[in-house]
């Protein structure tokens, strides 16, 4: 699942042709200076003709429109919302009013979309069911197993079986770059146990002017999401993984970590034809 040559995106490889599924990069935005890049991401502080036209420059490339994006006010939770057919257009053509970090819906045409710039974009889908859903995985909401409850709402409410679900993990901060205190690899292992610790390195500690050393991690949340999806009954075969790292190739996605608050956003996209 890489960004291919000339595209603007990144599709899931091993979906069914009747799902969309669009990984935005900062490439192809409609916008000059301070607002370059492709942000549409009405969140944040843009213009918001610019992010409207890079909504529609990104939905003619991957195949839907604006008015049928639907978009939530993330709050890195772990609630899990289902969205009818009424509802899309909702951040575009209506205001965002609802908090929460992921979206189901089984209805047709109806773009569910949540956005990053580092967090974990994760998009489900049951092609027995034809049910979809988007989750904005941070490390918060990953300790609070988001994908796994997500994957619980697939089933509850639809009729879903982990067995025939497919899942796409998205371009992140990688393994690579997010260095973290010792409350996030905690929290992953109060959550996974000593199946969290493949994901977890430990830095050498920095010795300070004082003597004292700081403790550090690196941490795997592609590897921790793909557990919880495992453990959640989501066969291994199914779970795909964008090698990318939006904090390595800043040049192609945006990265909180590496930019602030002087970014757009990235989009996920999923959305049943």
């Amino acid at each position: 699942m890489r960004l291919r040559k000339g595209e603007i995106f990144i599709k899931a490889e091993n979906f069914p042709d009747d799902v969309l599924t669009c990984f935005s990069t900062r490439l192809g935005g409609i916008g000059s200076g301070e607002y370059e890049g492709m942000n549409p991401d009405p969140r944040r502080p843009w213009p918001f003709e610019i992010v409207k036209k890079n909504a529609e420059t990104l939905g003619m490339a991957a195949g839907f429109k604006p008015e049928n994006m639907y978009m939530i006010n993330q709050v890195h939770g772990d609630s899990v919302k289902s969205v009818s057919r009424e509802e899309a257009g909702t951040g575009i053509i209506r205001p965002i009013e609802v908090c929460a970090d992921a979206l189901v819906t089984d209805a047709p045409g109806v773009a569910l979309t949540i956005f990053t710039a580092d967090c974990t974009p994760i998009l489900i889908c049951d092609p027995v069911k034809k049910v979809v859903a988007a989750v904005h995985a941070g490390w918060k909401s990953t300790a609070l197993d988001i994908a796994g409850k997500t994957v619980e709402k697939m089933k509850r409410d639809y009729g879903c079986l982990p067995k025939d679900m497919h899942a796409a993990i998205g371009p992140c901060i990688s393994r690579c770059c997010f260095e973290t205190h010792k409350d996030v690899p905690d929290a992953m292992i109060k959550l996974l146990g000593d199946a969290a610790l493949s994901a977890i390195d430990r830095k050498t500690p920095e010795v300070m002017s004082d003597g004292s050393a700081e403790e550090k991690f690196f941490v795997d949340l592609k590897l921790i999401n793909k557990e919880l999806l495992k453990r959640s009954g989501v066969r291994d075969e199914n779970i795909e993984i964008s090698p990318h790292c939006t904090a390595c190739e800043t040049d192609v996605f945006w990265s909180h970590r590496k930019m602030g608050t002087a970014r757009g956003s990235l989009a996920a996209v999923i959305m049943l034809k």
